[in-house]
């Protein structure tokens, strides 16, 4: 067999070989060789015939293709393991692949074995029987009574677990029933039960409160479902208030992220050369040069958002489905830091590195979703240079090793919610003492240094502040700021104001003229809250750049603040906005909302336009303006057929949340100002039915009959008028409880007054009206309410 091999190898192969086997002695050719045969004609014509067949045929594979509108169907994970198995092998046990489950001996990671654990004076038990898993708790009618626990919910820092009501007898074994969340928790990370409290919520919850673990703030179909499962369909009947939840799989698993895959999968069957033509592989198209397609699937559950459309399947349409929150004062600090949880991409958009064209999957592992390096690997992956020019002590100044050292520390500060669960900041900024200093916005340096104050509080005050971390400092200073806790006098506010003069000095010692201090949106947007006359004009002048300076977040919030507090340049601004080409649908949208305030020329020419905007955020946002705009009186009939026609689109927004009163209550306000009032009728009355604890709807109903009241008969008018009495009385102790439950609310206390009046009790609304005038002495409104009220009172004496 070597000779062969030996043979093989010398036998020259091309003329070039056989040139050198003859220069190196080796064996040569013939030399007169026999010349080749030639191909007759007939065989070249038959080759020729052959190969236009064959290239005939790739193409005819090639350009045969699924139709346009082809179904695509979930068809589970199974489908995909066998070529995806590396894939697959990643995702199991990754926190997607555990967002739920049913509650098993495998799944459950909380002590169950007949334990006893004591909030707010119950003692609750939690135990077994059987292969269930029980909880001895508070019900919704404020007994202790035995729950059976059906699912488990994620996994770390924190598990929690769900109870089902309401099921039927007759309901498929695939539905869901009403799931409601227990507020009892497992901490994953010390292996502990604790109660997770609501924020800023330190007395025990009533039954009949929203908050509640029975509440409608911890039902998994309002609250969670969505972003738990995948292709979750509510499937919320109104008539009944009863849910028949179905879902393809339990948790996040391949197709949430990649859509169905029905078409793929059948693609991946079929015996052709190529994938199709124009589906490509039959699912959303993650990878290429645009970022948008994978930031935008990860979006819908990584986001504070309202959903429009509960059809989102993937890909880059986040826009025509989800309605982003904006950096209001309640969930964002004023340079647009954290503050609530809003889960990441919020964040995101207002980074550099999200207009460098950076995604998700650039530092995370799409399907373990664990990080893809140890560390600071992360960062300096791509953040290389040959001099080290940042995880060195000369950039950030800190120990190697140290805390101070870790780039997240300083770039990506955390903020713990759920009480157990850290999340990084993703606007990945530079830290910022200097605007700490002039705005009072939080910063990085101050996040571990506000510590180095502990010796100058006082010795009955050390161990509370010992404790608390860095958003719980800025929380006590916004409630209380005020407070005396210095071992010399000093405010909580004072101290904090103290560390960030140090670090600021700090930073200009390190880095001196080359210190970076860019312009900034919060420059603007916070002394604009404040009132200060002149942010107005700084605003204006921001809302003329287009770049990452004022990211279109930023941008859409410094315009509806603007319009907030009254500025008369808000309708213009917002005019020339959505007529300048490239403005993002998240700006175009809000500057839509804000040409409600324009003269009714500008609003009509500008919002009818917008009616047929290609991003279905902006032609809601546009129809609801042009309700409210003093345009609406003029639009002509075919005008008006065309608002409608984007109103059924906003009736679709508000019904993906039908399980919810404020959904029915907003459409039965569109209803009213269209003149639809028997639609308006039943609108309310389904609110009171799908939520009967909420407060608002009974009100706006009552309001809504006494105003048709003089139009019916006479004997239909005393029945209309006797029951604008009674829902009127049903509100009242439902407004006294939310009023009592939100004291420095200022618009909840004047609703209260209001009620109070109208049902003449006017002694109570004086004390609530004057209490709303406290709250707010800027608020004209509430000071005329007081001043009418008291003359009324003055005049019947």
């Amino acid at each position: 067999m070597s000779d062969r091999r030996q043979q093989s190898s010398s036998r020259p192969n091309s003329v070039g070989q056989a040139t050198q086997n003859a220069a190196t002695g080796g064996p040569t050719p013939p030399a007169n060789p026999k010349p080749l045969k030639q191909p007759s004609r007939r065989w070249l014509i038959v080759a020729a015939a052959l190969g236009t067949l064959i290239a005939g045929g790739v193409f005819a594979d090639y350009w045969s293709a699924e139709p346009a509108g082809a179904p695509r169907r979930y068809v589970g994970r199974d489908a995909c393991i066998d070529c995806h198995r590396e894939q697959t092998e990643s995702f199991l046990g990754s926190d997607h692949d555990k967002a739920m489950d049913l509650a098993t001996d495998e799944t459950v990671l909380g002590d169950f074995n007949d334990v006893t654990f004591e909030h707010d004076g119950l003692v609750n038990r939690l135990y077994r029987d059987g292969k269930r898993f029980m909880v001895h708790t508070e019900g919704e009618d404020g007994t202790m009574q035995d729950f059976e626990v059906k699912y488990v919910f994620g996994v770390y820092p924190l598990q929690q677990y769900m109870v089902e009501f309401d099921r039927s007898d007759d309901m498929p074994e695939c539905d869901v029933a009403r799931l409601q969340v227990l507020r009892i928790s497992w901490d994953s990370r010390d292996h502990r039960w604790f109660y997770l409290r609501p924020p800023d919520v330190a007395d025990k919850l009533a039954a009949d409160d929203p908050l509640h673990w029975t509440g409608i703030a911890q039902r998994w179909q309002t609250m969670c479902a969505d972003c738990h499962s995948t292709n979750l369909k509510q499937n919320f009947d109104p008539a009944s208030a009863t849910y028949h939840t179905t879902f393809s799989e339990i948790d996040v698993s391949c197709e949430a992220c990649h859509g169905p895959a029905s078409l793929h999968v059948e693609l991946a069957n079929k015996k052709s050369l190529f994938w199709d033509r124009r589906h490509g592989y039959g699912l959303a198209k993650l990878k290429g040069a645009d970022p948008e397609p994978q930031l935008q699937t990860c979006a819908p559950c990584h986001s504070r958002r309202g959903v429009m459309d509960p059809h989102f399947a993937a890909g880059p349409d986040y826009f025509d489905h989800y309605r982003l929150e904006t950096l209001g004062e309640a969930t964002y600090h004023g340079d647009g830091q954290i503050k609530d949880e809003v889960y990441v991409y919020g964040s995101f958009i207002q980074s550099k590195m999200y207009h460098k064209d950076i995604r998700c999957t650039d530092c995370h592992d799409p399907h373990s979703l664990k990080l893809k390096f140890p560390g600071n690997e992360t960062c300096t992956n791509c953040h290389q240079h040959a001099a080290g020019k940042y995880d060195v002590p000369a950039h950030h100044h800190h120990a190697p090793g140290s805390e101070g050292a870790k780039c997240v520390n300083c770039h990506m500060p955390h903020t713990t919610y759920m009480d157990v669960d850290p999340r990084r900041d993703h606007s990945l900024r530079i830290p910022r003492p200097d605007l700490s200093v002039s705005l009072g916005t939080p910063n990085a340096c101050s996040h571990c240094h506000v510590k180095d104050r502990l010796p100058q509080i006082a010795t009955e005050h050390r161990d509370e502040f010992q404790s608390k971390e860095y958003s719980q400092w800025l929380l006590a200073a916004e409630q209380d700021g005020a407070a005396t806790i210095g071992t010399d006098g000093e405010t909580i506010t004072e101290l904090m104001r103290q560390t960030d003069r140090w670090c600021d000095d700090a930073c200009e010692k390190w880095y001196g003229p080359t210190r970076k201090k860019p312009l900034h949106f919060a420059e603007a947007l916070v002394p604009l809250r404040r009132g200060d006359p002149q942010a107005a004009k700084r605003a204006i002048e921001m809302l003329t750049l287009d770049d990452q300076r004022v990211p279109a977040i930023a941008k859409a919030t410094l315009l509806d603040e603007l319009a907030r507090q009254g500025s008369r340049a808000a309708p213009r601004v917002a005019a020339e906005l959505v007529g300048k080409s490239g403005q993002h649908p998240l700006v175009r949208s809000t500057a839509a909302s804000v040409l409600a305030m324009a003269d009714a020329s500008t609003g009509k020419s500008k919002l009818m336009k917008l009616l047929s905007d290609e991003s279905r955020l902006v032609r809601t946002s546009a129809a609801r303006a042009l309700l409210r705009s003093p345009a609406f009186g003029r639009l002509s009939s075919s005008e008006r057929s065309q608002l409608e026609a984007v109103l059924n689109e906003v009736h679709e927004e508000f019904m993906a949340a039908s399980d919810r009163a404020g959904a029915h209550m907003g459409w039965a306000g569109i209803c009213e100002q269209l003149g639809r009032y028997g639609e308006a009728i039943e609108a309310y009355q389904t609110a009171i039915r799908v939520e009967p604890k909420a407060v608002g709807a009974r009100t706006n109903f009552a309001a809504l009959l006494e105003q048709i009241a003089p139009g019916v008969p006479d004997g239909e008018r005393e029945t209309l008028l006797r029951r604008v009495k009674t829902l009127r009385k049903q509100e009242l102790p439902l407004l006294a409880r939310d009023a009592a439950l939100a004291p420095e609310i200022a618009g909840i206390q004047y609703r209260y007054g209001l009620l109070l009046y109208l049902d003449g009790q006017l002694d109570a609304a004086l004390e609530q009206l004057e209490k709303a005038a406290r709250l707010e002495p800027e608020n004209q409104d509430f000071q005329t309410a007081v001043m009418l009220l008291k003359e009324k009172m003055d005049g019947a004496q």
